[in-house]
């Protein structure tokens, strides 16, 4: 039975909801009336100006936190935090994700290779993840379908790769998709309702993807609110046996 046939009275959570997809996600979810509660997180004011203006506009559905995914600590908080409040969670969407921020950019060949860059992506897109499959696993495990997704990309997929190039996102992306594999092995056993996933967006007009989408034909080029619908529309038509697995935009699966 599709997941959507489930989703209803639902308690979800948006992580890295400050701008770009994560904020896509909070804006339709708000709409959605089948979704209860929503919590959203941010790592810096400055920048979640909007998600902030939309908390104060939906109290009661929305509530919006602040939160380092780097800083296990931050995690164990705002998930007490959350706790305090619901005892259960049906669909936890992790859009955290970098390609590049001030000096650190995409690889072009090995030597553009920067340790400290390295660690820098496998701290956001890998090891952030895990750490939120570590703290949420209490408010999965109850009787009703639930989905943890995190935003994945095509890059990631080492059958896939025929540039090369883009070292650091590539390889953290290949990283994501394994702790998720993984994740979804053990939840299988202590949560066994939840799907857990990883989802290629396609390319999106979003600040990370802004500097790389000269060679991207229109067509291919998706406003964030189509992605999130089109996302939203994946996660929604999961199977029972969809955990570990790794899905496109348009519900293909993707290669490892």
């Amino acid at each position: 039975m599709p997941f959507k046939e489930n989703f209803n009275n639902a308690n979800a959570i948006t992580i890295g909801a400050s701008q770009g997809i994560g904020l896509g996600f909070v804006k339709q979810l708000i709409q959605d009336i089948r979704v209860n509660k929503i919590y959203a997180t941010y790592r810096q004011e400055e920048t979640a100006q909007e998600l902030l203006d939309l908390t104060e506009e939906y109290p009661d559905k929305l509530t919006s936190l602040q939160m380092d995914i780097t800083d296990e600590s931050q995690i164990v908080t705002v998930v007490k935090n959350i706790s305090a409040q619901i005892n259960k969670l049906h669909l936890v969407i992790n859009c955290v994700g970098l390609l590049h921020e001030g000096d650190l950019q995409p690889e072009k060949s090995l030597k553009h290779i920067n340790p400290e860059n390295l660690l820098r992506y496998f701290q956001i897109n890998s090891i952030g993840a895990v750490l939120l499959a570590k703290h949420l696993l209490p408010l999965f495990r109850h009787p009703e379908p639930s989905v943890f997704a995190s935003i994945s990309a095509k890059v990631g997929s080492i059958g896939d790769n025929q540039l090369g190039g883009w070292y650091g996102y590539r390889a953290s992306k290949a990283a994501l998709n394994m702790l998720m594999r993984t994740t979804a092995i053990e939840y299988g056993r202590s949560s066994p309702q939840t799907l857990v996933i990883t989802l290629h967006p396609g390319t999106t007009d979003t600040r990370l993807s802004r500097p790389f989408q000269r060679n991207v034909p229109p067509e291919k080029l998706f406003s964030v609110e189509r992605t999130v619908s089109q996302l939203l529309t994946v996660i929604e038509k999961l199977e029972p046996g969809d955990s570990g697995q790794f899905f496109s935009w348009d519900g293909s699966k993707l290669p490892w």
